[in-house]
């Protein structure tokens, strides 16, 4: 975690060094995720490699920032660019640019100090699943060596007429939960063992299990029908719909407005995100839950995949073409020196004009679009609560409401803020920037109070052990701002794909690994053995090392 870059990188061209080899398999620009992921992949699967980044931090747009440097981030100067170096290569050239895909950055209220023992994801609110694919490929890779997480240990709280509840995602939870009448916690126990049985039955497979419905599976036709009418079917209560899609399942949007739902789930959708969210309880011995979020930020995620193959720390200024055959061969280093490759992956952040259309081509489709809010609160949302999630399903804040918020509160214990204060992220997908900053403040004033001390020391005092119960946490700082969700491109420049408005990383995986089999069609994507061997290792595929207690 560092400041953000100046011009360049921060270092003039001629102090950057020239490289040797100059011609490598795969040139990725950019340390975000999955260009981080396919710099481990392609390494472990022999291609030679050259990873080039122009910031003195990781994770390009996943990566996490002290606070002081996100406004700059979000709303980077025209003069961040590097300008071209000239180079006596006859090679032709595309100057390189990068667009900021953030836009509507708002803030209001002042950091407290030390404002830099805060830190902020440009992903959140994000987390792992226990039993994360994720999780796997840091094992796999030996990334699990550089990072650490801790659980959510206060789970899942449902917003529904106006009051937060726990979300019952276990038998155990079921039990407990007092706010369920007797008749929702038996239809609610059957449905989770209906959902079970065909899991369970799915694992050993239809040869061991049997056919039919005899064998615990679902029958195809209530697979594909939408999940929200299963539900239905199952006789569950409106609430208890809701917790299971938005909750569990986490469908983003209004799964009752079948007609018009811009994403609809299936059951089998949401049977496949319950597995994972049932498999993941109970991972690790030591976390509660089914979710845990890394130490220090999200942005270690890509440090660690990093560390499987290193990082030159220069921005590329320009693509070299081959005009012949109108493809990308290579970059131009901010040295001066041409790159060639076979493959070149750039971070969406870049530009990549089309080499068969005019660069000033319109956009045929608009991209979808996501707004998020980072928020400093002087106190948790429930007491003896560090780290918690929180979801307003649609229609919870008003009537116009078609998308679900999410609210990711996390704690010191996860080294993102002082110890007495509270990081809170939000996010909700949107598809104009004025309906999606609208739902992020309603979400914000129904947990948060707005009305803040001009003397933090007196605002603090305020939420003494007699009053939390009753007082809402204070907003001491936020962020809002919108995000847009580029589409990835294919080609012989590969755009990867951007942080989404998801709350895993399960897609961008997918796409990272399609991305993999174009450039390595018959090789594994980071196969076992393709973790670096460590002195201290015991057991480098032991998923407890991951987990910090």
């Amino acid at each position: 975690m560092a400041d953000a870059p100046a011009a360049g990188g921060g270092f003039p061209a001629q102090d950057y060094p020239t490289i040797d080899p100059t011609s490598f398999d795969v040139v990725l620009c950019g340390t975000g995720l999955p260009e981080a992921v396919l710099a481990a992949a392609c390494a472990a699967a022999g291609k030679t490699v050259l990873h080039v980044d122009p910031n003195p931090f990781y994770g390009s747009l996943f990566s996490s920032l002290p606070l002081p440097s996100l406004p700059s981030f979000l709303s980077p100067s025209p003069s961040d660019d590097p300008a071209p170096s000239p180079s006596p290569s006859s090679a032709a050239a595309v100057d390189l640019r990068r667009r900021s895909p953030y836009s509507e950055v708002e803030t209001s209220g002042a950091v407290p100090e030390p404002s830099r023992r805060f830190t902020a994801d440009l992903v959140g609110p994000r987390l792992l699943y226990c039993a994360d694919e994720a999780v796997d490929l840091l094992l796999r890779s030996g990334g699990s060596h550089h990072v650490e997480f801790k659980s959510v240990e206060g789970g899942t709280l449902l917003y529904w007429d106006g009051d937060l509840y726990p979300v019952p995602d276990s038998r155990q939870a079921i039990f407990k939960d007092t706010t369920l009448q007797l008749r929702e916690k038996n239809l609610l126990f059957r449905f989770f063992k209906l959902v079970q049985a065909h899991i369970a039955a799915s694992a050993a497979g239809a040869a061991a299990a049997g056919e039919g419905e005899a064998s615990g599976r679902l029958p195809d036709e209530d697979l594909d029908l939408p999940f929200v009418e299963f539900l239905k079917r199952q006789n569950l209560s409106p609430k208890m719909r809701a917790v299971v899609l938005y909750a569990i399942a986490m469908a983003d949007y209004d799964q009752d407005g079948v007609e018009s739902c811009e994403r609809l789930l299936t059951t089998r959708e949401g049977v496949k995100t319950i597995a994972l969210y049932s498999s993941s309880i109970g991972r690790f011995a030591n976390a509660e839950g089914a979710f845990i979020y890394p130490m220090y930020g999200h942005g270690e995620l890509p440090q660690a995949f990093c560390r499987c193959a290193a990082v030159l720390r220069m921005p590329a200024t320009a693509l070299l073409v081959d005009e012949e055959k109108k493809r990308y061969v290579g970059i131009r280093l901010a040295s001066g020196q041409d790159i060639l490759c076979q493959q070149l992956i750039l971070d969406p952040s870049y530009e990549i004009p089309p080499l068969d259309m005019p660069s000033d081509a319109p956009v045929s489709n608009l991209p979808r679009k996501v707004a998020r809010g980072i928020c400093i609160i002087s106190s948790s949302v429930r007491q003896d609560t560090s780290n918690v999630l929180v979801v307003f399903p649609p229609k919870s804040l008003e009537e116009e409401q078609i998308t679900a918020v999410r609210v990711l509160q996390l704690s010191s214990n996860l080294a993102v803020c002082p110890p007495g204060m509270f990081m809170a992220y939000l996010s909700t997908p949107c598809t104009d920037a004025f309906t999606g900053k609208k739902c992020i403040s309603k979400a914000i004033d129904a947990l948060f109070s707005t009305k803040v001390s001009n003397d933090l020391e007196d605002h603090l005092e305020k939420n003494s052990e007699e009053n939390k119960e009753s007082v809402k946490p204070t907003l001491l700082w936020s962020c809002v701002y919108v995000q847009e969700i580029i589409q990835g491109t294919s080609g012989t420049a590969l755009s990867c794909p951007i942080p989404d408005e998801n709350m895993d990383y399960r897609s961008i995986l997918e796409s990272t690994k399609m991305l993999f089999t174009d450039i390595c069609p018959n090789e594994e994507f980071l196969p076992r053995n393709s973790a670096p061997k460590y002195a201290s290792d015991n057991d480098s595929d032991s998923a407890e090392a991951l987990y910090s207690t």
